[in-house]
This record gives structure tokens, sequence and C-alpha cells, in this order.
């Protein structure tokens, strides 16, 4: 006789304490704790790098998304928390009511750490990409390195990888040059 195998719920979520962020991914719970300094500036920096231009249409920057640090996603079965997460105003008009957005993102980034990398590579992208979201970055602050990659079918395709000082124009943010040496504690 086996036993049954019992799948993460929400109210495991909510159990968790506050120094911890929970995800639920394909029946499983996952935990790993607050982000590092490092971890957090780099989210902080590119988050406001990137909401001004893009989500205010600041600094000559289009406007048109809603940029936001670590939205809760329903993505079917799936509760996931990328570091950042864009929407396009055009597919999302309105930010929802609810504490959680079930409309997949139409960019995520995750923020990279000896605790999340493997979770964040192995597991989350490809729910990211079955969920239909175009576009991926993954910053890894210890590196010092910044990987985006597209959605093709439900497949990521590497569309380029920077570092340390460079300045990129990078899709789905190519209309303004990002310069990544923010990002890096030194």
């Amino acid at each position: 006789m086996t036993a049954a195998i019992k799948f993460a719920t929400y109210d495991d979520l909510l159990a968790l304490p506050e120094n911890v962020v929970g995800e639920i991914i394909h029946g499983s719970l996952h935990t790993h704790p607050r982000p590092r300094p490092r971890h957090a500036l780099a989210e902080t920096v590119l988050g406001g790098a990137l909401n001004l231009p893009f989500g205010q249409g600041r600094d000559r920057g289009p406007g048109g998304w809603w940029i936001l640090v670590e939205p809760e996603l329903h993505l079917g079965a799936d509760v996931l928390v990328p570091d950042l997460a864009g929407w396009r105003r055009e597919r999302l008009p309105r930010l929802p009511d609810a504490a959680w957005f079930e409309l997949a993102p139409d960019w995520v980034c995750e923020i990279l750490s000896p605790a999340t990398a493997r979770t964040d590579r192995a597991l989350k992208l490809p729910c990211y990409a079955t969920a239909g979201v175009a576009h991926c970055w993954l910053v890894d602050p210890d590196a010092r390195t910044l990987e985006a990659y597209e959605n093709q079918s439900g497949r990521w395709l590497l569309l380029g990888a920077w570092g340390g000082d460079d300045m990129a124009r990078i899709a789905p943010f190519d209309a303004v040059e990002l310069g990544l040496s923010a990002l890096w504690a030194d």
C-alpha cells in the first residue's frame, strides 16, 4: 500500500513565517529565505530603472507597462513569485483587486541566488513558458550577468547575455539603454 501524495495548498503558503518566500510548483511547496542584500539591490535598481521609462513613461520612455516587484502569480495550479514582472497595459488595463494575478505577465525577471537558482531555472522557467510569458530575464548578481530569453512556441530562446559594466538594449525593453553596472554591489 502506498501513501497518497499530498499536494500543497494556498493555506500552506499562508502558514509560512514572514521571513520565508513560498511558491507552489507542480503541486509541491518550495520555500527559500528572503533575499540577501546583493540580490535585493539588483531587484530594486532594475525595477526602478524599468519603471521610470516603461511604467511611468519618463526619461524618454514609451510607458505602457505595469512593472511590479514580487507579484504573486496564479498560473493554473502553480503559485509563483517572480522577483520582477511586467504586463503591457494593452493586455492588463487595470491592476486586479485581488492580491494576485491570474493573467500571465509579458515579462518576468528572476534574480538568481544560491538558494533559488536551481528552482528558478529548472522549475519556474518551464512554468512561465507554458503559461505564455513572452520574455524572461535571469540576473546573477554574483556573476554580474543578465541573460535574456524569448518564448518561442513554449521554449526559451537565448537572445543574449550581458555583464559587468555593459550598456544594453534588451527586449522587450530595448527602447531604452540600460547600464548594468548599477545592478552590482561592489
